[in-house]
């Protein structure tokens, strides 16, 4: 049950990108850094809300999940990494799963928070 859980929230960033509002191109970002991560998806769900609105999504990784949320009425995002470390220390991959996806999104602002998980 070790594991650790990263968010951050993003503000600032150009909502006019296509990562805000097309969930393909977000899914396939998000596998594409989850993978160079080295983290193992499992599976994925990416869903465009009407009216103009952002994307959710969600990477189920063999090590637990990533989640994003995109809105571009704010020009924000929010990003959510959490990894076991049942077996292996993951915590570097999430790091750089949430760095890699934070660039992508070129914030202004980052607001990140990071918790440890299933202590003694």
């Amino acid at each position: 049950m070790h594991g650790l859980h990263l968010t951050a929230d993003l503000r600032g960033c150009p909502p006019q990108a296509a990562l805000f509002t097309d969930p393909e191109a977000l899914r396939q970002r998000c596998l594409h850094e989850v993978r160079c991560c080295g983290l193992r998806p499992v599976g994925e769900l990416f869903h465009r809300f009407a009216g103009g609105g952002g994307v959710t999504g969600v990477v189920l990784l063999a090590e637990s999940h990533l989640a994003v949320h995109t809105w571009p009425e704010l020009a924000a995002v929010t990003l959510d990494v959490y990894v076991c470390n049942f077996g292996a220390d993951n915590s570097a991959r999430a790091e750089a799963l949430l760095a890699a996806l934070e660039a992508a999104f070129s914030p202004v602002d980052v607001q990140r928070q990071r918790l440890q998980r299933g202590g003694a």
